[in-house]
């Protein structure tokens, strides 16, 4: 079973970048596609950016053009570079699997957009 462990979250002005990291474990990790969730205060998680496991990438229109998704199958390590935040990306973002068979959900790294 694969886990996983987001982190590179934290405080930054409108504007401004951060880079997430999620490391996960398992030998299955490469043959999973593999998103980035976020859950807004009051809101339900959705599903932001995936990426397969051949590297093709799907961005829903709110980031469209300001996030980037990338992974690195040797490291086990999918990336979000998140470039022009924007108060309204504020939220605990998670990463998974894309799909009916989701891994265990890990804690989360909180991004805050805030002047």
């Amino acid at each position: 079973q694969v886990q996983v462990a987001e982190s590179g979250g934290g405080l930054v002005q409108p504007g401004g970048s951060l880079r997430l990291s999620c490391a996960a474990t398992g030998s299955a990790f490469s043959y999973h596609a593999m998103g980035w969730y976020r859950r807004a205060p009051g809101k339900s998680r959705e599903l932001v950016v995936y990426i397969t496991r051949d590297g093709s990438t799907n961005y829903d229109d709110s980031v469209k053009g300001r996030f980037t998704i990338s992974r690195d199958n040797a490291k086990n390590t999918v990336y979000l570079q998140m470039d022009g935040l924007k108060p309204e990306d504020t939220a605990l973002y998670y990463c998974n699997s894309v799909g009916l068979n989701l891994f265990t959900w890990g804690q989360g790294t909180q991004v805050t957009v805030s002047s």
